[in-house]
């Protein structure tokens, strides 16, 4: 590995929210300035629309790579109550708000969206639709398991304004598969993409990951040719997070059967000249898109956002999470939902948010999450040396400037080409909580 790679692969948050959910102030925050927050954030964007994630967590099978809040289970008896806490948490929310809200953006993630049948879909979907206003062109979009995505589902959710799907794949080798415990065939992916693209959906993502277990350069390349054979529409190249702490089920292998160091990073380089070719732009942060997707025209007119979601071409400033785990964000402040679905449904039926932790954020917090968005999003930001916080981030950023991972002309600050692949390393140096300990063991991942 040459010295920059092995100088900056360290550990390091992914951003999607700033402060980080471990370093958030619980002891300050409380329900009541959390709500308060969140009519604030809709009186000055009602105009905007707000987005809507809704965490589905339930799977049949445990997928041992996967960091997400998950329920495995078979009985699909767990469906309707689950879908009756869902629909009353919202209408919680839009009596706080006081109408029925403008909704511009819907995420189903999980879990399994598709572990649901397109019925309970679509049952969901309408208790949500019948308390809020839908504005015109909406972006509404679905993870799916293309082992078990039906035409059944596709068809239901394409007739109630979804446009977007987002398949994960990880990866196309049999023995990745199996040690992952993630099945599914080309030919499944083939026919989800199909069908989806003759019903209408305009932006297919493929979700593959480099640096899992037993991985190899034949194999990451056998599959992107498979993916460039099918021409996703985006393409989320992710590293995968050894976080076996967090995360009991990644013990059922062993670092030894990890890529490490340069053979991760040859992984990543493989695929990224592929996806290159290929014609994919890299949006940032192993996210890839075709010119024709709007993702990469939100990038070009600096209207790309990210949030909890991810990237997306549409900015809201009120993101309300419905779901066990789900985090809101209203900008002033976030508030996440407990994580156990019995406690999350119990706390719904007694008529209480199911909320139970957040963050407020503080002056210095708003600016430095406006740089690390702009950082993320836009790839540059305008900085105010002379302000003494900022100046001291300066010092921080000079080591970046001279490895050639950003560039300071003025107040303005430039990522470089060859920074695009150490974003969070840049955005760590307007964190202000890097350093300070939450807990006694790690918190992130590595950078590669």
């Amino acid at each position: 590995m040459n010295a920059r790679l092995l100088k900056y692969n360290i550990a390091a948050p992914r951003y999607t929210s700033y402060p980080t959910v471990p370093h958030w102030d619980v002891e300050s925050w409380c329900e009541k300035a959390w709500l308060q927050s969140v009519k604030l954030a809709y009186e000055e964007s009602s105009e905007q629309g707000i987005s809507v994630y809704i965490h589905l967590p339930f799977c049949e099978n445990l997928c041992t790579y996967c960091g997400c809040n998950t329920r495995i289970t078979k009985n699909h008896a767990v469906e309707e109550p689950y879908i009756k806490a869902v629909i009353a948490e919202w209408k919680m929310y839009t009596a706080v708000l006081g109408t029925r809200p403008r909704v511009r953006e819907i995420h189903l993630g999980g879990g399994t969206p598709t572990f649901f049948s397109a019925d309970n879909l679509k049952k969901l979907l309408t208790g949500i639709f019948n308390e809020a206003q839908v504005i015109d062109n909406p972006e509404f979009s679905f993870e799916a398991h293309p082992a078990n995505t039906t035409a059944e589902h596709l068809q239901t959710l394409f007739d109630l304004g979804f446009r977007r799907l987002s398949l994960g794949i990880q990866d196309f080798d049999p023995k990745v598969q199996f040690v992952i415990n993630r099945k599914q065939t080309y030919e499944q992916v083939a026919f989800v993409t199909a069908e989806a693209r003759k019903l209408g959906y305009t932006s297919i993502n493929y979700d593959l990951i480099y640096g899992l277990p037993l991985q190899e350069i034949t194999g990451i390349e056998n599959t992107i040719k498979k993916v460039l054979g099918l021409m996703p529409d985006r393409i989320a190249f992710y590293s995968y997070a050894h976080v076996p702490w967090i995360k009991p089920g990644q013990r059922r292998f062993t670092e030894a059967d990890l890529p490490q160091d340069e053979e991760k990073r040859a992984l990543y380089e493989k695929g990224l000249g592929l996806l290159s070719e290929a014609g994919y732009f890299d949006i940032g942060m192993d996210h890839f898109a075709l010119k024709t997707d709007s993702l990469y025209r939100s990038y070009i007119n600096q209207s790309l956002h990210r949030n909890f979601m991810g990237y997306t071409d549409r900015h809201t400033q009120l993101l309300v999470g419905l779901g066990v785990s789900s985090i809101s964000d209203s900008l002033y402040a976030f508030a996440q939902n407990v994580k156990q679905v019995e406690e999350y449904i119990h706390a719904v039926s007694q008529g209480n948010l199911p909320l139970f932790k957040g963050h407020l954020l503080s002056p210095a917090d708003l600016t430095n999450r406006k740089h690390i968005a702009d950082i993320m999003c836009k790839g540059t930001t305008i900085c105010n040396w002379i302000d003494l916080s900022i100046s001291s981030i300066k010092e921080k950023l000079m080591p970046l400037e001279q490895d050639g991972l950003i560039e300071i002309q003025g107040q303005r600050l430039k990522v470089t080409n060859a920074g695009k692949a150490f974003l969070r390393n840049i955005c760590m140096a307007f964190d202000e909580y890097v350093g300070v300990p939450s807990t006694q063991t790690p918190l992130f991942s590595k950078v590669i």
